[in-house]
């Protein structure tokens, strides 16, 4: 099949309307204005799904993403979403990632991937999949360490692992299984039938097509990211299929199709970028409304605005790496360092360490961005921002660690220190 020719813009912002449509896609513009179960689903829905990243250090990622955007999040209300009414999931689309219940059809292709990839019968998971399978089913929702099975093997990243964990999440990935409940980062699975609706379990496959399917896919990664540059990058794994050619085809049909349009964002020569058409009046309608005061907010490290780094650097002028996979020798910042956004700018990031024991919160670290502002009111957003991040945490008390309090410009902080 021919390459269909790629797109030319027909409309171009400049930086501004670009941050901004971007803070207003992704529910920062301003932030903490989404709330409860229906503000969540109304945000998922949007951008299709949040990344999910077991590391624990104020929060999971996928609740880092949330605090920013709802009113007094607290990480009960995601879990009982996920484990108790069952409006969300624990899934695969942009690695592994949270999206709505509703969705679990359309991702039929990757459960079909990965069985072929792991179903083979000599693969030594298989080969005890269907005792774990009877147990689960007589006895009820097992974690790994509820089998007495001790024999390990090379997985994935090069590390070692029980035999029955691997196999375990290999009939999660394959969609035999499902996540009942996490208890820490310990997962609990179950039968998917026990926990899904059966009319979701047999509905068929709306994309048939490999070609429809990609279709469906780089139309949803777009409304991901809100604009969604053609270049190759991180933002666009989970695509089962596509690689560079077959998404350009895609993003082209979709332009052609209507569902798509290409834009060029001022500044950024020579690159073309993506909007859904169904979010062009969005980005038109923000040239007539007046800017929202300037709030604060603490962003995630993987969150949704992050995806595409390139992009961020270049319409935020703020270069954001997570080195949390860094040598401790070999990091700028932290080991888990969040950007912190004030308005329509990225204005400093922060280290963050929890004290659960002695609800304490401790900022280790504060690296301001150059021309940051020093004005009352950023002081002022950021002890707000602050102190509704205290409270999603449970913590009692700010302390400020010995490499920023002599920080003059943390004053703001220093008042809630105790």
């Amino acid at each position: 099949m021919p390459t269909i020719t790629p797109p030319t813009p027909v409309l171009k912002i400049d930086s501004a309307e670009a941050r901004r449509f971007l803070l207003r896609h992704h529910g920062l513009w301003p932030p903490r204005r989404l709330r409860g179960k229906a503000g969540v689903l109304a945000y998922l829905r949007r951008v299709g799904c949040i990344q999910f990243d077991p590391i624990d250090v104020v929060g999971r990622n996928p609740d880092l993403v949330l605090q920013s955007r709802l009113a007094g999040y607290r990480p009960t209300l995601l879990e009982s979403m996920l484990y108790g009414s069952r409006q969300l999931l624990d899934g695969w689309d942009k690695m592994a990632s949270i999206y709505p219940v509703e969705d679990w059809p359309f991702f039929a292709r990757h459960r079909q991937r990965m069985r072929a990839h792991h179903g083979d019968p000599t693969n030594p998971a298989m080969a005890i999949a269907p005792q774990l399978l009877e147990s689960i089913r007589r006895f009820g929702p097992h974690s790994s360490i509820d089998f007495e099975h001790d024999e390990r093997i090379d997985y994935a990243w090069g590390r070692e692992t029980r035999l029955v964990r691997a196999a375990l999440e290999e009939l999660y990935a394959m969609g035999d299984l499902g996540i009942q409940r996490r208890m820490g980062t310990r997962r609990v699975y179950d039968l998917v039938e026990r926990l899904l609706p059966a009319e979701l379990i047999e509905a068929p496959d709306e994309h048939p097509s490999l070609e429809a399917y990609h279709d469906w896919h780089v139309l949803r990664r777009i409304g991901g990211l809100g604009l969604a540059s053609s270049r190759s990058g991180d933002y666009w794994l989970g695509i089962v299929g596509a690689m560079s050619p077959q998404r350009r085809d895609a993003l082209a049909r979709l332009v052609e199709r209507g569902l798509a349009v290409a834009i060029a964002v001022e500044g950024l020569e020579g690159q073309v970028f993506f909007l859904r058409a169904a979010d062009q009046a969005a980005l038109e309608g923000l040239r007539d409304q007046p800017l929202p005061p300037a709030e604060a907010a603490f962003l995630a490290p993987l969150d949704n605005l992050l995806w595409d780094r390139r992009l961020v650097r270049c319409i935020f002028g703020f270069e954001y790496t997570w080195e949390v996979y860094k040598p401790a020798a070999q990091r700028s910042y932290g080991y888990y360092t969040l950007p912190v956004l004030y308005g329509d700018r990225f204005i400093a990031r922060f280290e963050p360490a929890l004290d659960r024991r002695n609800r304490t919160l401790t900022i280790q670290g504060w690296w301001w961005e150059l021309k940051a502002p020093r004005d009352e009111a950023a002081q002022e957003a950021l002890a707000k921002c602050l102190t509704v991040f205290r409270r999603y945490l449970g913590a009692e008390q700010v302390r400020l660690g010995p490499a920023v309090a002599a920080d003059r410009r943390l004053a703001w902080a220093v008042s809630q220190a105790n």
